[in-house]
């Protein structure tokens, strides 16, 4: 007997409140974190330092935030999205305790809505994805929304059904170790932007841009285990990827933007607070050089030697921000809804907050 089993869902097969208890299961180990950071070099100190890590409070170098949202939009792909015809917005992101390196991890997604798109040929899909360690402990939660095609899909198997609970209320934005008064720095050098140094309406020109390579995106892709063919099968692309070639993984994209900016921005905080109102106006492909730039949305004093600092963070293509800014490109409103001045380059923009250490 000939079988082609595919995954993912189409639009009928989405029933609200449903929750999908996605099947990989993955132990993160320290090779993943290494080949993370090299890819991604990030200058936050609490990812990258067992030292400040532990002198923080914490039980040891944690794994990256951003790991953890790759993985956990990775692993849902295989029951939501594996069909999809575009991811559209992040939401609500969350890193509400720690996960460490040998900590197992798994994933589940609730579908909160669905709604048609008027051509009735399509749908939008909204899910909320929680991902836990092997204590049950949530280490990543977010909400997003993926466009669909209409119909069921056909040859489309489900998996055994298994109670999958999902955390009730509002999930904290900073484990608990964080919540005090935070120690003195461990490190003698320091990176220059601590939370005095932001004002509301400042906005950084990220200088150093990042060229995206074919064989590091392809290895990232399934090293989070995105199943997605647009991403990884050439063949398909070239009938179905509205590029005709594979498209690099938003994530991915996600986490070099949000790396480029980090200097600037993130050198002396302590953890992220949250990502929200995400999207990908356009798609980066292998050879593009993505480049960053932020804007000061907030600051909040939260006592203890640290307040939040909320940014709009955008990934730009090929351009760097400073050339679009001074001809007047505007660069930090959402490009959705947008009726004039749309920025072609754009290929990432999302809210972060980031709770970031005073100076003294």
């Amino acid at each position: 007997m000939l079988h082609a089993i595919r995954y993912g869902r189409n639009y009928d097969d989405f029933l609200p409140g449903a929750i999908y208890a996605h099947p990989w299961e993955l132990t993160i180990d320290e090779g993943m974190l290494a080949l993370f950071a090299a890819s991604f070099q990030d200058a936050l100190p609490t990812y990258a330092s067992r030292r400040t890590a532990r002198s923080l409070g914490l039980r040891d170098r944690p794994v990256h935030p951003l790991l953890l949202l790759n993985l956990g939009l990775s692993f849902s792909v295989h029951d939501v999205s594996e069909q999809a015809v575009a991811h559209l917005a992040y939401m609500d992101v969350r890193f509400p305790n720690p996960c460490y390196p040998g900590d197992t991890v798994e994933a589940c997604s609730r579908v909160i809505g669905v709604k048609p798109v008027s051509t009735g040929d399509k749908g939008v899909v909204h899910v909320r994805t929680e991902v836990v360690n092997q204590e049950g402990d949530l280490v990543c939660s977010f909400e997003r929304k993926a466009l669909v095609r209409a119909g069921r899909l056909p040859e489309r198997r489900e998996g055994p059904v298994h109670d999958a609970p999902m955390a009730d209320g509002d999930p904290p934005r900073v484990p608990a170790a964080l919540l005090g008064a935070l120690p003195k720095r461990v490190s003698r050098g320091a990176f220059a932007t601590f939370w005095e140094d932001f004002e509301v309406g400042d906005v950084f020109c990220h200088e150093v841009g990042r060229t995206v390579s074919e064989a590091e995106h392809m290895q990232l892709t399934t090293l989070c285990r995105n199943s997605h063919p647009i991403h990884v099968d050439e063949r398909y692309c070239q009938k179905n990827s509205f590029t005709k070639t594979r498209v690099v993984f938003g994530g991915l994209v996600l986490s070099w933007v949000l790396a480029l900016s980090s200097r600037d921005t993130a050198g002396n905080a302590v953890w992220d607070l949250g990502l929200d109102e995400g999207a990908h106006p356009s798609g980066v492909l292998a050879g593009d050089t993505l480049y960053a730039a932020s804007k000061v949305l907030a600051k909040e004093d939260r006592g203890g030697g640290a307040g939040a600092i909320t940014l709009r963070v955008v990934g730009l293509k090929n351009t760097p921000a400073r050339p679009l800014l001074e001809r007047g490109a505007d660069l930090f409103t959402p490009e959705l809804g947008k009726t004039e001045g749309r920025v072609a380059e754009k290929a990432v923009e999302i809210t972060r907050t980031l709770l970031v250490r005073r100076r003294a």
